[in-house]
């Protein structure tokens, strides 16, 4: 049996390895998005600092290890024997939760979905023992569970989004009051101050609080940083400010890229701090409790109280490095990571685009209520007043700004949202109180976001309705992670050894699947919006990579569609449904971010807009095109309605087959760039346009004969009506990349015959 547990104990670390990976490509978002989105530096220096303050931060978190041994329930009311079942299944549960996140790119806690896997496993384990044991039934639950210290963690991880928000929104607005968006020129006299105020805070809140659980600080160092905070927080402000001052004038440093990058370093500490109980603390305390079942001398493992557990234990500091080693090589290698950042990035990007997210109808309750207000203090606000705050969020230098640099939001609002979500988070850690580093980190920055006016009647529905759908994903986090958790330790329990197996093989599967469909969805993800000025001779290069893409595409699902109409092929009709719906969210893509390219070409390139444009439009009608032809086909065959009469399969074939010599030719001038072949590709679609007009003739014939059934009939009269519309914007996508180029190029239009 012993060896039994050896094992379990092994699969412990292992999971817990795997746990480090998937939790911090989870919350790198959190310490990255600032940093990332102002481009305060380097990709890779970001990442260096980052990496840094994990590997200091995770030292830090030896005291948050207790969350895990008695946070939640009352580990001298377990057995080694069902202690262990909870702690496995909390472990499995995770990863499979967080990776299913990481997959869909969506921002998630780690600490409530830890929380709410142990108090489910520990219900699972509690309900079993009550129904063996107590005479009291589920009243009895209240021994086992610690339901005051569960609700408080709740408590408190909910109240941080409230107080997130709310602060960060406060912060931002004040700090755009002070620096507006043209915050050079007040840097020259704030930017120090404001520099060793932000630094300060974090020194304070990090260092002094965060010290309280660090796993080397000894009780005279802590007792000596207790004593002196107020000399060490005097100091800290003086220090600093006169440093940045001295910088700034020596070298013409920004001094918001320091704070920034300092502020990554802060929130990545804080985060590891905080956080690294969440991807470690149940395995450390499997291992405690296992060091101890072994100590008693016990054998019967179901006979041994984890009384142990309720003692304080200072983790040692090299399986905290180890761990934090294990969290810097996941931030710089995971995928994921890079996902759940964008995500973010997106919600609280200044600059309005294509919307990752549909509105809803709560968020557009809540713009319209937000539009009234507005209009309200309109009235009643006076007019220089509202004068001169609007001046102060006047954006004109930040679009230059953005064109220039590539950046999503300005460094003053990065500097608010990593110095107010490091000090929550530290407060927090001091407190022993597992915030979610995701929540508050989130929370701040769409706080700060909508105080910067970020959420403008353009964009506000989509960013508003992105942030219910996180935070809706943050409830399924806790009721998944509860259900999940719950039944993992029921089948443990049940089925022993072989529940293990299972639920192994569980999340073998799941890790495997979500690592095909996010590689699925990477590659097929839309194409980027130029971040940099571009010239038209750019834009003509990716129109042209576009068009013959589509053009590709469609000739290829149009013979596929046909074919299967013809041979009523069902599966290929659906895989071919599939695959226009995604071409759709291409063009869709293409054409949502048209315009953010067009703000971006060069004045050289005005003359050419107007025309891509046009290329855009009839793209995105070839693809409708395609959708409208094929949804009536698929449910035709779909339904086992009559297939088609063999005159009708010969006229379609013979009309396939004219539509693919159409498209070669179309291939053929656009790939080469020379449009001499657009006489024949004109008298080739007219030809086409003939055939189907006669095709529907003779279908009309039928019909009178009543030869040809009502079903098949639509669908066929549908089939050559949209084959139509595809043939005639496919030309005009040809017409309207020639005119592209000869504006491009200033040569004289070819007169079309």
């Amino acid at each position: 049996m012993e060896n039994l547990y050896i094992i379990i104990i092994g699969l412990l670390f292992i999971l817990a390895i795997s746990d480090l990976v998937v939790g911090v490509s989870n919350d790198a978002v959190n310490f990255l998005n600032s940093a990332i989105g102002s481009k305060a530096a380097p990709f890779r220096i970001i990442l260096v600092i980052a990496a840094l303050g994990i590997v200091v931060g995770a030292t830090f978190s030896s005291g948050m290890m207790e969350v895990a041994r008695k946070g939640i329930f009352h580990p001298d009311q377990f057995f080694f024997s069902e202690i262990i079942i909870i702690f496995l299944a909390v472990m499995l549960t995770d990863i499979i939760l967080l990776d299913l996140f990481n997959t869909f790119g969506l921002p998630t806690s780690t600490t409530v979905s830890i929380v709410f896997e142990l108090l489910g496993a520990a219900i699972a384990i509690s309900i079993i023992k009550i129904s063996h044991s107590s005479p009291e039934g589920m009243g009895d639950l209240g021994t086992y569970i610690n339901s005051g210290k569960a609700l408080a963690i709740i408590s408190g991880i909910l109240l941080s989004v409230i107080i997130a928000f709310t602060i960060g929104s406060l912060i931002q607005y004040l700090a755009r009051i002070i620096f507006s968006f043209e915050y050079e020129k007040a840097l020259k006299y704030f930017g120090a101050v404001w520099g060793g105020i932000a630094i300060t805070a974090i020194t304070y809140f990090i260092l002094i609080k965060g010290a309280k659980g660090s796993s080397f600080i000894t009780e005279g160092t802590l007792e000596w940083i207790m004593t002196h905070t107020g000399t060490i927080i005097l100091c800290s402000f003086i220090g600093w400010t006169i440093l940045l001052q001295l910088i700034s004038w020596l070298f013409k440093f920004n001094v918001l890229r320091f704070i920034v990058l300092v502020g990554t370093f802060a929130l990545a500490m804080a985060f590891a701090g905080n956080d690294l109980v969440n991807f470690i603390g149940v395995p450390l305390a499997g291992f405690e409790s296992f060091k101890a079942f072994t100590a008693s001398g016990i054998t019967d493992a179901g006979q041994y109280s984890m009384e142990a557990l309720q003692a304080k234990v200072q983790t040692p500091t090299s399986f905290l490095l180890i761990a934090g080693l294990i969290m810097v090589g996941a931030l710089w290698f995971s995928k994921k990571a890079r996902s759940v950042t964008k995500t973010e990035i997106d919600l609280a990007r200044q600059d309005v685009g294509s919307e990752r997210f549909n509105s809803s109808g709560l968020a557009r309750s809540l713009v319209r209520a937000a539009v009234n207000t507005s209009n309200f203090l309109k009235i009643i606000l006076p007019d220089a007043f509202l004068k001169a705050i609007n001046k102060r969020f006047d954006r004109s230098s930040y679009e230059k700004r953005k064109i220039e640099q590539s950046i999503s939001f300005d460094l003053v609002r990065a500097t608010v949202n990593l110095t107010v979500a490091s000090i929550l988070i530290a407060i927090g850690t001091s407190l022993k109180l597992p915030l979610s580093t995701t929540y508050v980190t989130f929370m701040v920055a769409m706080g700060t976001s909508l105080a910067d006016r970020a959420w403008g009647r353009e964009s506000g529905v989509y960013r508003i309705s992105g942030v219910i759908t996180v935070i809706g994903g943050w409830f399924f986090t806790a009721l998944s992670a509860f259900t999940l958790s719950f039944l993992a330790a029921l089948v443990i329990h049940w089925l022993g050894f072989y529940g293990i197996l299972i639920i192994v093989s569980l999340v073998l599967f799941s890790v495997l699947h979500s690592y095909r469909v996010h590689r699925k969805r990477s590659a097929k993800a839309g194409e980027e919006v130029p971040e940099k000025e571009i010239n038209g001779e750019e834009v003509l290069v990716k129109c042209k990579e576009n068009v013959l893409s589509v053009l590709v595409a469609a000739s290829k699902l149009y013979f596929i569609v046909i074919d299967g109409f013809i041979n009523e092929k069902r599966k290929s009709l659906k895989k071919a449904r599939k695959e226009i719906k995604e071409l759709n969210l291409r063009t869709k893509d293409l054409k949502d971010n048209v315009f953010e390219t067009l703000k971006k070409m060069d004045e050289e390139s005005e003359e050419s807009g107007p025309f891509y444009v046009q290329v855009l439009d009839y793209l995105r009608e070839a693809a409708h095109c395609l959708t409208y032809l094929t949804d009536p086909i698929y449910q035709h065959i779909d339904n086992n309605h009559p297939p088609l009469e063999e005159t009708q399969k010969n006229d379609l074939y013979t009309l396939s087959e004219e539509i693919t010599t159409l498209y070669s030719y179309i291939f053929d001038a656009v790939k080469k760039d020379k449009y001499d072949n657009l006489a024949e590709i004109i008298d080739q679609q007219q030809k086409i346009l003939e055939r189907i007009a006669k095709m529907r003739k003779r279908m009309v014939k039928f019909l009178k004969k009543e030869e040809i059934g009502t079903k098949i009939s639509i669908v066929y009269f549908n089939t050559l009506s949209e084959t139509k519309n595809l043939i005639l914007h496919t030309v005009n996508i040809v017409k309207a990349q020639r005119d592209f180029i000869y504006a491009k190029f200033d040569l004289p239009q070819y007169k079309v015959p």
